[in-house]
């Protein structure tokens, strides 16, 4: 490729990872794979609080405490653990248990402990699907602790009133690595809400009640609408599925023929892997990624991009990888 070509082809990778300007909600990813495991405030520095909810045995509200930045020990909500992990997962995953510090268990007392990130919906979110999801095996949960993963919006005009509350089931899940996903439709009435993405579970008498959890994922779901065609002679289309797993397919038009290149980016605007390298006649074209990098390794979750270089412009779009 030309020096133009591979300058304008890294700008491009770039700006299409970046969070689109003035949209209040961010993407964000998370393998624990950087948190250091032996620092308390690991978890706390990367954005995680926890609260809890305490009920009476016939489910009354008692009392609320927090929000606090989430630790990382063995004793209180959650915690950075290792040797769980499969080979999507990595050497370090999450557990999300019961706030065991917390006297009421003895009491006979039901202790929601909540573990998440939040953000707050912006006026640009209106009309947006946005979807968290997640990879988890079951842990310890004995007698009647549940667990779950969550969505919630809060109106913090109105009280902090719960407005939303989407969850998946995690109480009775495999031992072994499944994916899982929650997903909200972002209307007019949450403008201005709080949004949290996350893990819950409820235990009393100090039961068991973890669960493990990895490659955390909350971004936005991507419309395929058409190609995206800004100059003459070239068009690329959305991939589909999208998001997708374990693979999907990319399809771009040549009015012209000539030298191509159709590469994958990470968010760092690292190349991953290249689907396409060459000369190429007029037409329309398709190419298939399995998700694997150049080595034929399988990548992380989460948001990539593929850019499109050819004679006639560069052009990008975006998708995510979930496992």
């Amino acid at each position: 490729m030309q020096k133009r070509a591979t300058a304008v082809l890294a700008l491009v990778a770039l700006a299409c990872l970046a969070p689109l300007t003035g949209q209040a909600l961010t993407a964000y990813y998370q393998d624990f794979e950087g948190l250091v495991l032996e620092d308390p405030a690991a978890l706390g520095n990367d954005g995680w609080w926890v609260f809890g909810n305490v009920f009476t045995p016939e489910g009354d509200y008692m009392y609320g405490y927090g929000p606090f930045p989430a630790p990382n020990h063995s004793i209180a909500f959650c915690a950075l653990v290792v040797g769980q992990g499969g080979p999507d997962q990595g050497a370090q995953q999450l557990v999300v248990f019961s706030d065991y510090e917390n006297g009421d268990h003895a009491n006979g007392n039901i202790i929601e402990s909540n573990v998440f990130q939040e953000q707050t919906v912006g006026a640009e979110d209106v009309g947006e699907t946005w979807i968290f999801s997640y990879d988890a095996k079951l842990g310890n949960i004995e007698g009647a602790s549940t667990a779950a993963g969550f969505i919630k919006t809060l109106d913090p005009a109105n009280g902090w009133a719960l407005t939303n509350f989407l969850t998946a089931d995690m109480t009775s899940i495999p031992v072994s690595w499944q994916y899982y996903a929650v997903e909200i439709i972002i209307d007019e009435s949450l403008v201005g809400q709080i949004l949290q993405f996350g893990f819950l579970n409820t235990a009393t008498h100090y039961e068991g009640s973890g669960i493990y959890y990895d490659n955390v994922n909350f971004f936005e779901a991507i419309s395929t609408d058409g190609p995206v065609s800004p100059s003459s002679g070239l068009a690329l289309s959305q991939n589909y599925p999208n998001p997708f797993n374990p693979k999907t397919r990319i399809e771009f038009t040549l009015d012209e023929p000539g030298q191509v290149e159709l590469s994958v980016f990470d968010l760092a605007g690292r190349k991953v892997a290249i689907l396409q390298q060459g000369n190429l006649p007029a037409g329309e074209h398709r190419v298939t990624w399995n998700g694997a990098d150049q080595s034929g390794r399988r990548v992380a979750s989460g948001r990539y991009c593929y850019v499109l270089d050819t004679p006639a412009g560069t052009v990008s779009r975006g998708m995510t990888l979930l496992k």
